[in-house]
């Protein structure tokens, strides 16, 4: 098939064809010279917020309650989105983009090939996060498939926010949110760090709070604790309780230090890797989150062997 010419806007017709490809980069040479100059250094301070869950759980009615605006196709056919759908809005003179995300079923229920993609690129949206919102359906409650999705969110090392929608359609009594909180900390003990808020999207009950308690855990994940008094706070705790040993050797911990963020990443250097028990780290990794507030973030703590009198 051979196009005489394809008209660009204002731009002069260009001979191509698409059976030989002749002519194709001078089409696209031709449409990029209308993009705005993009400044690759330029420090971008947008947040990209993640909208992630099973099909059917309300992650497109969210996105239109957050953007105060119909943007994606609300349906109660699981499955409607098929593609992660990017949306830029300023909220309070903060810039963010909301991505939207198809539902994310268990591997053994996908057939379609489109469905596959969409799944992967589901993935793709919570790795190119900044934090990340997963939706639960508060009507089935937490299942195994929102577990498996926090899971996913929590070793990509995001910090996350998880909503509770259609709060609405629960019937409550006194005890009812106790109730949904005793099930998040008993299936969420791997990530006993998270922050969670119970809304309806379809009648934005305390849909306004989500985006608040986003930048918390964004902020929280960004947050940077000196080495003296991250050094004090370890050596306290190895006061307080003597570190393990095994076969007459004991733990020594030399220092330690913060390496990065998002998420905060903690090195302690030692004197021998194999001595320090697991419960023993998860304790020093426990006193760093009880002296500083990193809710909503997963923490990070690497143990590396050193000489005694290594620099």
């Amino acid at each position: 098939m051979l196009y005489d010419y394809y008209e660009l806007g204002i731009g002069n017709p260009i001979g191509i064809s698409c059976e030989q490809g002749k002519g194709l980069g001078d089409l696209l040479d031709e449409v990029c010279s209308y993009f705005d100059a993009i400044d690759a250094d330029a420090e971008d301070d947008t947040v990209k917020i993640a909208i992630v869950g099973k099909p059917n759980a309300g992650k497109s009615s969210l996105a239109n309650r957050l953007l105060g605006f119909d943007r994606t196709i609300v349906s109660n056919i699981a499955g409607t989105t098929r593609d992660a759908i990017d949306t830029p809005f300023t909220h309070n003179g903060q810039k963010y983009t909301l991505i939207d995300t198809a539902g994310i079923r268990k591997k053994k229920s996908v057939y379609e090939d489109v469905e596959y993609y969409s799944v992967v690129r589901a993935l793709g949206a919570i790795r190119r996060a900044d934090v990340c919102l997963v939706v639960v359906d508060s009507s089935e409650g937490l299942t195994e498939q929102d577990v498996k999705i926090l899971g996913y969110v929590h070793e990509q090392g995001k910090p996350s926010v998880v909503v509770m929608n259609k709060w609405d359609l629960v019937e409550k009594d006194t005890y009812t949110i106790e109730k949904f909180r005793e099930k998040l900390n008993a299936d969420l003990a791997f990530m006993d760090y998270y922050k969670s808020i119970f809304i309806s999207a379809k009648t934005g009950q305390r849909a306004e709070k989500i985006l608040s308690l986003a930048l918390e855990s964004l902020e929280n994940a960004k947050r940077r604790i000196s080495t003296g008094t991250l050094n004090d706070l370890i050596g306290d705790a190895v006061r307080t309780t003597d570190p393990p040993t095994k076969h007459g050797r004991r733990l020594k911990i030399y220092y330690t230090v913060q390496d990065g963020v998002t998420p905060p990443t903690f090195v302690m250097f030692v004197n021998n890797q194999e001595l320090m028990h697991f419960s023993y780290k998860r304790f020093l990794e426990n006193t760093i989150r009880n002296a500083f507030d990193f809710s909503g973030t997963p923490i990070r703590l690497f143990i590396r062997e050193r000489a005694e009198d290594e620099e």
